[in-house]
């Protein structure tokens, strides 16, 4: 791998039950090499040795693990790759690991003979300096596995094809009831546009459909809405590009996640793919209710 070649590398940590065998399988789904829990020493050579996409796994129970010396190793291992790796950091509610250490009856890995909710507190504190370093915090509360999934897959999803784009940008819709999306950086209200909900013909269908996009867009405040927000999009990509951020999550968010949002993400990213280059941006579209529901061509029902 030659010094101008793309290193794609991700240390995925956090809190002991927070779902980091998860995020790894995640990872290695989507074309990363998986080393859970290698002892601290090796670190440094996993992240600059490998010619392969890599996601490493530590916590606790990793030999030598220790925050300040994690974060140093990460810092050498720019300096010699060029390519800062990212941090994933997950963490749950102390009551939602409670009752995950309750269902597995695990011990925890700094509360092997003591209480459990001694050794989850002990461990935030030990992992807090990497929680602040993070580029990407996940939590996992209450995230179903398939959502984590397709979190892991927005950010990471372009590590096989080796291309250093300097910035990924995610589209989501969603729909407010079920909660905003916890990776949204930036969000968006589509429901002041009329509802096709109310449409007997399209109350079924979703924004994917162009009857429903036409209707949609048919709304007398959807072009002026529009334009201002691509002119807003249009002008903010460019200056988190030239400012070096590698991630941005654009959430749309309407009543039911299905007609309103689902339009208006799909246009935005049109509207985005039409604008930037391929090289300079990467954009990925999720459309969590329709997901969950399995409204997406070809998802079961």
């Amino acid at each position: 791998m030659t010094e101008d070649e793309f290193r794609r590398a991700v240390i995925v940590t956090g809190l002991s039950g927070a779902g980091k065998a998860s995020i790894l399988r995640a990872l290695e789904d989507i074309g990363y090499e998986a080393v859970d829990n290698p002892p601290l020493t090796l670190l440094f050579d996993l992240l600059t040795r490998s010619d392969r996409p890599v996601a490493i796994g530590l916590d606790a129970r990793s030999r030598g693990y220790d925050a300040t010396k994690l974060l140093e190793t990460i810092d050498r291992a720019t300096l010699e790759t060029r390519n800062r790796p990212d941090l994933v950091y997950a963490f749950a509610d102390e009551t939602v690991l409670l009752q995950r250490y309750t269902e597995t009856r695990r011990r925890h890995p700094l509360a092997p003979q003591g209480r459990i909710v001694d050794g989850i507190a002990a461990e935030a504190t030990l992992t807090a300096p990497l929680r602040e370093a993070a580029t990407l915090v996940i939590d996992t509360s209450n995230l179903p596995l398939a959502e984590l999934r397709q979190v892991i897959e927005r950010r990471f999803a372009d590590a096989s094809d080796g291309l250093a784009r300097t910035l990924t940008l995610s589209l989501v819709s969603f729909g407010f009831p079920a909660g905003l999306p916890r990776e949204a950086e930036i969000v968006f209200d589509v429901r002041f546009l009329r509802n096709p909900h109310y449409v007997a013909d399209l109350k079924e269908k979703t924004g994917l459909a162009a009857e429903v996009a036409a209707y949609v867009e048919a709304d007398a405040d959807f072009e002026v809405f529009f334009t201002h927000l691509t002119t807003m999009v249009g002008f903010l990509v460019p200056r988190y590009i030239r400012e070096g951020k590698r991630y941005l999550t654009i959430a749309v968010g309407c009543t039911g996640g299905q007609h309103r949002s689902v339009c208006v993400v799909e246009r935005l990213a049109r509207f985005v793919q039409a604008t930037f280059a391929i090289g300079e941006l990467a954009v990925l579209i999720s459309h969590r209710e329709l997901i969950r529901k399995g409204l997406l061509p070809g998802a079961a029902s």
